[in-house]
């Protein structure tokens, strides 16, 4: 899972980004509202981390400028401010929850995590489920019922990628970007390739018609 922290206090920064790169996440990190909210809109995070107070453009306006422009990526705010009011004007903003300054690593991760479980289904097991697919993280496969279907490395990612944002459209773009990256020399093409070879191992149990192809734009992990 890749994490998006927003933080202008260099050592505040590191410090996030080392504990969560202990605890098994990607990590990404800018230090300037402008810069925070284009890293954000690439679309490839499953959660963002934001400081309200940002150079160029605040935290809350990246939030409101997200949300209104469809994004449901979960949030999670980084304030000084210790008032009622500014942590409703955050919660109104669109995000999902704040830790107040200075705060225990602990609580962040604790909150972080509560953060995902609620989005992505991800429980105590670290498992992802929609429908009868169940993601084992551990194992890096999927099962459905008490059979597993053997992913491949690729073929996991991306329906991990899918599962954490289903229902939602993903781009050809942003999957490449996500599973690939977009220095790789490989063509776009190849993420169809692997979206093929996933629904001929969903197929056997009839949840290849989970992941709908949406004609010129990408793929979506969707009930029919």
């Amino acid at each position: 899972m890749r994490i998006l922290v927003v933080e202008d206090d260099e050592v505040l920064r590191e410090a996030v980004a080392d504990i969560l790169l202990e605890e098994g996440y990607e990590v990404a990190c800018e230090e300037a509202g402008d810069e925070g909210l284009y890293a954000a809109r690439q679309g490839i995070h499953d959660l963002l981390v934001l400081d309200i107070m940002l150079p160029e453009i605040s935290g809350l306006e990246i939030v409101r400028t997200l949300r209104s422009e469809g994004c449901t990526v979960p949030i999670l705010l980084l304030t000084a401010r210790d008032s009622i009011d500014d942590r409703v004007q955050g919660l109104e903003a669109g995000a999902d929850d704040y830790v107040v300054k200075p705060f225990a690593m602990r609580e962040l991760l604790a909150r972080l995590k509560a953060l995902l479980r609620r989005k992505g289904n991800l429980m105590p097991e670290d498992r992802l489920t929609y429908g009868n697919i169940v993601l084992n993280s551990a194992l890096r496969d999927a099962c459905i019922g008490e059979t597993c279907l053997g992913l491949g490395s690729k073929e996991y990612d991306i329906l991990e990628f899918l599962l954490l944002n289903s229902e939602q459209i993903l781009t050809r773009e942003q999957v490449f970007d996500r599973i690939w990256g977009m220095n790789s020399d490989t063509g776009m093409g190849i993420v169809d390739i692997y979206i093929h070879h996933l629904r001929k191992k969903l197929a056997p149990y009839g949840q290849d018609r989970l992941v709908q192809t949406v004609r010129g734009v990408g793929f979506m992990l969707k009930e029919p």
